[in-house]
């Protein structure tokens, strides 16, 4: 009798946890939140293009001729994407986008920190500490929190209020 009250409890809080993990206003905090964190990593990048540059030369992993390239389109589209996320309008490409980014990221720290290069990771100033095992770690929750709006965000999206769709004319 006992086990069954702890067994019912614990399922109880389970579909809690559940409940709230998985539901469109979780998912709506975390795109704000994602959204927010793009917007603010590309202000210095578009600012400062030229430390940014330098920052990717410092990988070692992008050709000498992509470096400026890289350099000046990256943040403009972590800042686009983060503006669409933030707003709600094209929130599944934004959010397929800033996956795309986090992954070439997540690789990119990966390898710099397997060949032990003790640079910053330019994500938010063009000096920071050199980064470490904890910046993997940030980038792949945020590419978890990334795939959770994906999947489950549909509330307040400016694009269902606006646009019209085919239906609709």
């Amino acid at each position: 009798m006992e086990e069954k009250r702890i067994f019912n409890r614990r399922m109880k809080v389970f579909e809690f946890i559940t409940k709230i993990l998985f539901n469109k206003y979780t998912a709506l905090i975390l795109r704000l939140y994602i959204g927010g964190v793009f917007i603010y990593a590309s202000m210095s990048k578009i600012n400062y293009a030229g430390e940014f540059a330098e920052t990717i030369a410092s990988y070692q992993l992008v050709p000498f001729w992509g470096v400026n390239i890289v350099a000046v389109l990256m943040p403009w589209t972590e800042l686009i994407c983060g503006l669409l996320l933030f707003a709600g309008v094209r929130t599944k490409a934004a959010a397929v986008s800033i996956m795309a980014m986090l992954v070439l990221f997540i690789f990119a720290i990966g390898i710099t920190l397997i060949r032990d290069i003790p640079i910053g990771c330019g994500c938010f100033h063009t000096v920071e500490e050199p980064m470490g095992l904890s910046t993997l770690l940030r980038d792949i929750i945020w590419l978890m929190m990334t795939l959770h709006v994906y999947v489950y965000d549909s509330a307040l999206q400016l694009e269902q209020k606006f646009l019209l769709t085919i239906k609709d004319i």
